[in-house]
């Protein structure tokens, strides 16, 4: 009896400790979440139709209701991409727009900030059950933690006339139509999670920062959002065109992304859009894989979600103003691999041919003359124009035309044998999913990631990253362009590699003048 009763209380014990949320009423229906230390973790709730069969290459279309009580313990599937992408494991399908909540709220009355995360992938991978962006770590600092997944590759970004016609106002950004849509289900659910829809952040990394930078230049986003993260992206560069090598990041016009589609259903033996419609995603996939540095597809200037370049919209003050925290590693592009040995004569022809009227001064920036100096010139400039000056045009176009305060950070944080920080480097310190590195993590490591994390979350809570036991991290601005380095020992120092960002502001002045 005693055993019995022993066994009765430890139940009874266990089932009182968490009295958080449990059971949540969403558009669509019921859902039931686990808890985890005290946190509600609800994985998989459907935000819009499955974009399937002859919803392919549409609009999202509104969420099917659902009878009873959904039990949202498992995240859903990845969407469509190439097996293995961006270290994705989950299983794939069209079948994939569900997103996952984290909160620590004890009821719906709380109030707590909220951060939507949008994972990287070159708009052709990546999803959102990935361990290194498991919510725990910013729900346990008080924040109500979502992730949204957004169609991929050709799937999400696939723009041809027959779409634009079919829309009536361009084609090409399904994928950021599909994160516009998770952040309307998070206006209109969020506060039965206990957080507060007036007091929203959305946070991406990679590609998923690049559409971070688009949905805040959006008109279509407007009031449903209130603050920016934005790490290793952004997407400032012109607009490419027809027949153009542009820099990284930049956005297709639309003529530029209908050519790329109208090329995809050539390859795959179509006349038109109906008959690709009634295709197998496998056979897309297929057609695509491995040939995507050819055939890129990513978000377009589709005249909707993003109508041209970036630059041009915040010089026309046509964005949506708000506080933002931005930054990028030190060394991003060696984490892509690429050429091991460059020549300084193949270096300089790179520079001649690409970078014309400022192609001297790079010369002079970039120290080439042996091939080890040269392969690392070329990756600087790799990471110059793709990442560093991306982070700095938002800074400086923030600053000079809005009123959100602009904070920068500067990521450097890397092991002694190698040059710097690679791209992805800084993102399991934001989240605190440290674990599972290369590594054991050490007790600096935590520390590093307990103090990024806890900026992040102060960010998100109040648009300004600094609180008790921080070092003072002070706004960007035009005049005195600073950063928070984060190395061995973190503090706010002056912009680095200044010279060369300016550099490149002439290189891209150029390109717009075209």
């Amino acid at each position: 009896m005693r055993r019995l009763l022993s066994v009765v209380l430890v139940i009874s014990f266990s089932q009182a400790v968490y009295c958080g949320i449990q059971t949540v009423t969403v558009t669509g229906g019921t859902v039931q979440g686990t808890n985890a230390d005290n946190i509600a973790i609800f994985k998989g709730i459907p935000f819009a139709a499955p974009p399937v069969g002859d919803l392919r290459w549409r609009p999202p279309a509104p969420v099917a209701a659902w009878e009873g009580v959904k039990q949202a313990d498992a995240f859903g599937q990845a969407c469509m991409q190439a097996e293995g992408s961006m270290g994705n494991t989950a299983p794939v399908s069209e079948d994939c727009l569900y997103l996952n909540v984290w909160t620590p709220a004890s009821n719906a009355n709380e109030k707590k900030p909220v951060i939507v995360w949008i994972h990287g992938g070159g708009f052709s991978g990546g999803s959102t059950s990935t361990p290194m962006y498991d919510g725990t770590g910013f729900a346990k600092k008080g924040t109500v933690f979502v992730s949204l997944a957004y169609r991929l590759g050709p799937y999400g970004f696939l723009a041809h006339p027959e779409l634009s016609k079919e829309t009536g106002r361009g084609s090409g950004s399904f994928g950021l139509e599909d994160m516009v849509v998770g952040l309307q289900w998070v206006e209109k659910n969020i506060s039965q999670f206990g957080g507060d829809p007036a007091n929203v952040t959305i946070f991406g990394h990679s590609a998923g920062c690049g559409a971070v930078s688009m949905l805040v230049a959006s008109p279509v986003t407007q009031g449903l959002f209130h603050r920016a993260i934005c790490m290793s992206g952004g997407s400032f560069a012109p607009l490419q065109q027809v027949g153009e090598n542009s820099p990284g990041m930049s956005i297709p016009s639309l003529a530029t992304a209908e050519a790329t589609g109208e090329a995809l259903l050539g390859i795959l033996g179509v006349a038109d859009i109906k008959a690709a419609r009634a295709l197998g995603a496998d056979r897309i996939q297929a057609a695509v894989t491995g040939g995507e540095g050819a055939m890129r597809f990513r978000p377009t200037a589709d005249g909707y979600v993003v109508s041209r370049d970036l630059y041009s919209l915040y010089e026309a003050g046509k964005f949506n103003d708000m506080p933002i925290l931005i930054g990028h590693a030190s060394d991003e592009t060696a984490a892509f691999g690429g050429p091991q040995t460059v020549t300084p004569e193949e270096f300089r022809n790179q520079i001649q041919s690409q970078y014309g009227a400022v192609a001297v001064d790079l010369l002079a920036a970039y120290p080439h003359a042996t091939n080890e100096a040269a392969a690392k010139a070329a990756r600087g400039v790799r990471n110059m124009s793709s990442f560093d000056w991306n982070t700095w045009a938002w800074a400086n176009q923030q600053s000079r035309h809005g009123h959100g305060k602009v904070y920068n950070y500067y990521f450097d944080y890397h092991a002694p044998t190698v040059t710097g920080a690679g791209h992805g480097s800084d993102v399991p310190f934001a989240f605190q999913t440290l674990a599972g590195r290369r590594s054991e993590p050490t007790i600096a490591d935590h520390e590093l990631a307990g103090m990024i994390s806890s900026y992040f979350v102060n960010f998100a809570t109040s648009g300004d990253p600094n609180g008790p036991g921080l070092p003072e991290w002070p706004a960007f601005t035009g005049d005195k362009p600073v950063v928070m380095l984060f190395d061995a020992e973190p503090a706010a120092e002056a912009v680095p590699d200044l010279d060369k960002l300016k550099i490149f502001d002439r290189y891209m002045e150029s390109l717009r003048k075209r």
